[in-house]
């Protein structure tokens, strides 16, 4: 299992959920705020195409693609994914291009779950990222297994969110079961 960490904040709520969700698993970890990741340059039309950058981005990514499960963990900022997490799913379409990769073979078929938490209504306001999440798995022919909506604004208030809590412990149950 790989886990993807978006967040800006250290064991931040989104974080303590989704390691509720994958207490007493083998995991591999990513905080994408301790990495650098430049944004992209979109190179997809040029005759050289992309060039290669300086960063830690394809090291992540290649940790990625070995595993079978991965976890999207990002915070809803300002109703959406955090800028850690847009610069890193965004430089798959470098990623997409780079035949010695062999990125689009190896996407396919991996299980993807999200987890997101959010403070102004996040059950209601983080669906459309919810839905992108899915079109973004769907077009690299990824599966969709689940997401957790959790709700909290200040350090360690997804504590409260009992329903969250409680799916977190159910697809904990059913990961360590597959």
């Amino acid at each position: 299992m790989f886990i993807i960490h978006g967040s800006s904040r250290e064991n931040g709520n989104t974080e303590q959920l989704t390691n509720l969700m994958t207490k007493d698993m083998n995991k591999t970890e990513v905080h994408l705020r301790h990495k650098n990741i430049m944004a992209i340059n979109d190179q997809r039309h040029e005759p050289s195409g992309f060039q290669t950058i300086d960063d830690d981005y394809e090291e992540i990514i290649k940790e990625m693609l070995v595993h079978d499960t991965i976890i999207f963990s990002t915070p809803l900022y300002w109703y959406g994914m955090s800028g850690y997490m847009k610069n890193f799913i965004d430089r798959w379409s470098q990623s997409l291009r780079n035949k010695d990769l062999h990125f689009s073979e190896k996407i396919k078929n991996k299980k993807m779950y999200v987890v997101i938490v959010g403070g102004d209504q996040p059950k209601i306001k983080a669906l459309p990222l919810i839905l992108q999440f899915k079109h973004i798995f769907e077009f690299v022919g990824a599966t969709f297994e689940g997401y957790i909506i959790g709700e909290g604004s200040s350090p360690g208030a997804i504590l409260e969110d009992h329903l969250a809590i409680q799916q977190a412990e159910l697809l904990n149950s059913t990961l360590k079961n597959k």
